[in-house]
């Protein structure tokens, strides 16, 4: 082993807010150091968000071919190709991979490939990727470490070899009867987009509703959604064991039906990357739960130690990684940011699309908040009727006894750039009753808002 090599920025992983503030560090002149073990970016360039809004994308297209003749548009045929579909997507893989090198090259902060394992105080032994071992400490040290996809103990699962969303984002071929566990965000959105391809889909959710923190009207909409695309979706079902083997013949059994098909995608939630990394040794803790523990400002239990992204516990969303950066790097240079209360926006990508941000109705009511409510659906933003894609509403929170904005789902065409204009109204805290009197483009989807708000908030019904 040599000598130590002593850097003022140390960050293991390079994910959204790792690479972020590397490059923010060593643009202002700090001697900053990166340690990834594979992916370089992070799981969202590479094998994770923009993957798989670009397969989904293709899926939509493919969708568009089904459809073709009520555009006006006569096609023969049309044939779906995974390895078109793949070819497309490690075109931007690659493209953005060297992006993020050209980031590196200019920032000035060292990249260094290889698996890192904390030994002591802020000090770190990395076994290279090209053979050897380095060891290299920081001044401060930012952990980065992400998440997986987990994989539930359930009997006979691990001997399948389930597909968990990185191996059928990989897929060059196409299911013939894909069966998905678990009804989330992950499961939703691949579901979809393997049926669209022209697979059998069968999803398979403990919970009594897909998407179970979103409100029961929102979920019996995504319900009726996948009726309607010939998806099979068994609710309120528990897996309790598997046989045969995902990419030939799987049978998933159950306490309800015993589903049979070729594939099987696991997407049931995710795992911190925290084991095995040497984190005790460095005085770091965890959570009951596995996460590092942080406090508001990002930092652990080990001086000039911080956690960022997915391993501290934040939100799983790319945007909220780059927000964690945004408070470490406010605190680092003489501001004082915290985590405390963000305005976190959900977007989940199937078609149409489901956003959201503030609180739903369900979480207002398990927090007692009271409330009155906005409605109005999607068929009525006449955005809509040029699309063809009028499914779906909108529903806007009202405090009880102000006019504050407290939250906004929309499930419909465009959804996330419309719940991005009232994200933007509700950290302006702007009353709904200023959005009423504004005047949005024609046809715009963010015109739905000139409809839904001229409507008198309604008391929920208890």
């Amino acid at each position: 082993m040599s000598a130590t090599e002593t850097y003022d920025i140390l960050v293991i992983g390079s994910g959204e807010a790792g690479k972020y503030l590397a490059w923010t560090m060593a643009r202002a002149g700090h001697r900053t150091a990166v340690i990834e073990r594979e992916l370089i970016g992070g799981s969202c360039p590479n094998i994770a968000c923009l993957p798989s809004k670009n397969i989904i994308h293709s899926a939509k297209v493919r969708s568009f071919t089904m459809r073709a003749a009520e555009f006006g548009v006569a096609l023969e045929s049309a044939v779906t190709s995974m390895k078109g579909v793949q070819a497309r997507k490690r075109a931007m893989v690659d493209s953005l991979r060297e992006l993020h090198l050209d980031r590196y090259g200019a920032s000035g902060a060292e990249l260094i490939m290889g698996e890192a394992r904390l030994v002591g105080e802020r000090t770190v032994d990395v076994r290279l990727a090209d053979g050897g071992t380095r060891r290299v400490s920081g001044e401060k040290v930012f952990l980065n470490l992400g998440t997986h996809a987990t994989v539930p103990d359930v009997p006979g699962l691990v001997a399948a070899g389930p597909m968990t969303h990185v191996e059928l984002l990989d897929l060059d071929r196409l299911p013939a009867h894909l069966i998905v566990i678990g009804g989330g965000y992950v499961g939703l959105e691949l579901a979809q987009a393997m049926r669209r391809f022209g697979a059998r889909v069968t999803i398979i959710e403990q919970g009594e509703q897909l998407a179970g923190r979103e409100d029961a009207d929102v979920a019996s909409a995504l319900l009726e959604l996948f009726h309607d695309e010939g998806i099979t979706v068994h609710l309120g079902t528990q897996v309790r064991g598997v046989e045969g083997q995902s990419g030939r013949d799987v049978r998933v059994v159950t306490d309800g039906p015993v589903v049979e098909g070729t594939d099987l995608l696991v997407g049931v939630g995710r795992t911190p990357n925290t084991s095995g990394i040497g984190l005790a040794e460095a005085g770091v803790k965890l959570t009951e739960t596995g996460y590092i523990a942080v406090d508001e400002r990002l930092a652990t239990t080990a001086a000039n130690v911080w956690a960022m992204g997915e391993c501290a516990g934040s939100p799983q969303f790319t945007h909220v990684a780059f927000d964690d950066f945004r408070v470490v790097q406010d605190n680092l240079t003489g501001g004082s940011s915290t985590t405390t209360d963000r305005l976190v926006p959900y977007c989940m990508y199937t078609d149409p699309e489901l956003a959201r941000v503030g609180c739903n109705e369900s979480e207002a009511r398990r927090r007692g908040i009271g409330y009155r409510v906005l409605t109005l659906p999607m068929a009525a933003v006449l955005r809509t009727r040029t699309l063809s894609e009028p499914r779906g509403f909108m529903k806007m929170l009202i405090a009880a006894d102000s006019d504050e904005i407290l939250g906004f789902t929309v499930f419909g065409a465009e959804a996330s750039e419309l719940m991005a204009a009232v994200q933007t109204a509700m950290i302006g805290r702007i009353p709904y009753t200023a959005l009423r009197s504004a005047i949005y483009a024609h046809p715009t989807a963010a015109e739905g808002l000139t409809f839904l708000l001229r409507n008198t908030p309604t008391r929920p019904s208890s």
